[in-house]
């Protein structure tokens, strides 16, 4: 998140990777619903991958494991109640403790950004 960049385990997952890696995404995503939903409306894929740093093709993969994301008349939306939420947010809770970024010291790999797939910046706004 500190520089900027998506992120995701290398592919294919083993069983025991799955295992890890699964939770963690669905429960950083019902976070991330539960506390930004009342902002907007409407939000991307893209909006998600930026403010967790989870790769868009891991948060759709999360989103169908949630039953979140719909299909209808040809468009895919994340489909998310606020009383779904917090059932949600009972079962997948985040796990403690968290990190704070703030107290993160460290002096990132300086990387042309443009040129870097990962980096959130050369993404596109939605």
């Amino acid at each position: 998140k500190k520089e900027e960049k998506v992120g995701s385990p290398e592919k294919p997952m083993s069983d025991l990777g799955q295992q890890a890696y699964i939770p963690y995404w669905t429960s950083t995503i019902v976070d991330f619903l539960s506390n930004h939903s009342g902002d907007n409306n409407s939000m991307s894929i893209m909006d998600i991958a930026k403010k967790t740093s989870i790769m868009a093709e891991d948060i759709i993969f999360a989103l169908n494991t949630l039953e979140l994301l719909k299909f209808v008349n040809g468009v895919y939306f994340i489909y998310a109640e606020r009383a779904h939420l917090e059932e949600l947010e009972k079962k997948h809770p985040v796990k403690e403790p968290r990190v704070d970024p703030s107290k993160l010291h460290w002096t990132p790999y300086i990387n042309d950004v443009k040129r870097d797939k990962f980096s959130i910046s050369s993404k596109k706004p939605s």
